[in-house]
């Protein structure tokens, strides 16, 4: 058996006294979409920082395409193929469309993902383009997140609530790309709280509960009731 893509061993998390990550598992393949799904406060985010090397005390491994990624910062985590589309964004809003993308071409890799790739598949960025992000609608700013990612030619893309605080119309313009990526080879770990939206694309699913993983399997197989009890955890 080939070796994932991703690979989370007992990863535990802690902030202060806190343990948001309690010895959770789990792994992503090349051209596989994972869906991690849980309340406010279950530890998605957490674990999303901890693969980007950005959570405070973090234990276990983490493996991409079978390098170990303890000790790297974030900056060679993210050269190594592994970029994220954070929760809120994070543009720099006094600078344009344009030049917002273009941090992500310059923090990644080479590869085949363009300037102009981003605007074939946002066409409504490439219209704005000369435009400070400031000005555009929240909806817009998730696009050019996404794209700034994809310009960092990831090969594992980590997207952390992108539909939140969305209009549907956008949500789903979202949503429709997203299996686009995957069957470019691209693995992708999916944060969401909207548990419907969310396993709709999913290959996988894990549902984290206060910090652990309570469930996990495809959606096609796992009744409806049993992840919404494991996601609230009754």
């Amino acid at each position: 058996m080939s070796e994932p893509l991703l690979a989370v061993e007992g990863l535990t998390v802690v902030y202060g006294q806190f343990h948001a990550l309690h010895g959770v598992d789990l792994h992503v393949d090349a051209g596989e979409i994972v869906s991690v799904i849980g309340a406010n406060g279950a530890g998605k985010s957490s674990l999303l920082k901890a693969i980007v090397g950005n959570a405070h005390r973090a234990a276990g491994t983490i493996r991409f395409d079978g390098t170990d990624l303890r000790g790297r910062s974030t900056a060679q985590i993210v050269r190594a193929g592994i970029a994220l589309v954070p929760e809120g964004r994070r543009l720099f809003p006094s600078l344009t469309v344009e030049e917002n993308l273009a941090i992500g071409r310059s923090v990644g890799r080479a590869g085949e993902v363009t300037l102009q790739t981003v605007f074939e598949t946002f066409p409504m960025l490439a219209e704005k383009r000369r435009q400070p992000a400031r000005e555009l609608s929240g909806g817009q700013q998730q696009m050019v997140a996404l794209g700034r990612a994809l310009l960092a030619n990831p090969r594992l893309l980590l997207c952390d609530e992108i539909s939140l605080g969305l209009a549907p119309v956008i949500v789903n313009t979202l949503y429709e790309i997203i299996p686009t990526l995957a069957q470019r080879g691209i693995g992708l770990l999916i944060v969401e709280q909207d548990i419907s939206r969310s396993l709709a694309v999913a290959d996988r699913f894990y549902c984290l509960l206060e910090g652990s993983v309570t469930l996990t399997g495809r959606p096609a197989e796992v009744p409806r009731e049993t992840v919404t009890r494991h996601y609230f955890g009754l």
